[in-house]
Parts: structure tokens; C-alpha cells; sequence
């Protein structure tokens, strides 16, 4: 199954850190990838993910304007599970 790709939008990467926003059309994708850094999410939208991890699939939501962490070795794809657009602003900590 072929989805859409989720567009980054890289706004700030200086020595100290990496701001990317994320945004997933419904059914988007990242892609598989491993976490470089340690990192803060904060969604801009409601909605859920979909996660694909090695361990298996789970779902996530995403709350408006409630922040999470994450650290550096997190391997995922991430979807969005929803029918809109979801945005999250990834911080990455160097």
C-alpha cells in the first residue's frame, strides 16, 4: 500500500536544536525512521496516529496544544489515522 508522504517544514536547526512542523494529509506517512535526539511534540491539531514500531501497531492522539516527549532510539513509521489534516511541531534537542 503506497500513502502520501507527511511534508516537514524545517524552521529553526542551529547548534541546539532541530523545530520541524509536521503535516499529514489524511492517511500520511514519515516513513520508517530512528530518532537521532532526544524530542517534544506539540500538536497543533486534534486527531490520532497510527504507529507502526517493531514491537507492533498501537494508536496515539494527538490533543491540541498537549505536548509530549520522547527519547533519542525511537524507531516508527508514523500515519495519520484520521480524515483531516493533522499538524504536530517536532522540537529535536541536540
Amino acid at each position: 500500500m503506497t500513502r502520501p508522504q507527511a511534508v516537514p517544514t524545517v524552521q529553526i536547526n542551529d547548534n541546539r536544536v532541530i523545530v520541524t512542523e509536521w503535516r499529514f494529509a489524511p492517511g500520511a506517512e514519515t516513513g520508517w525512521h530512528r530518532h537521532g535526539h532526544d524530542y517534544v511534540v506539540v500538536p497543533m491539531t486534534n486527531g490520532e496516529l497510527l504507529l507502526e514500531t517493531p514491537e507492533g501497531n498501537r494508536t496515539a492522539p494527538l490533543v491540541m496544544g498537549q505536548s509530549y516527549n520522547r527519547q533519542v532510539g525511537v524507531e516508527h513509521n508514523v500515519i495519520n489515522n484520521t480524515n483531516h489534516e493533522v499538524v504536530f511541531v517536532e522540537i529535536e534537542i541536540k
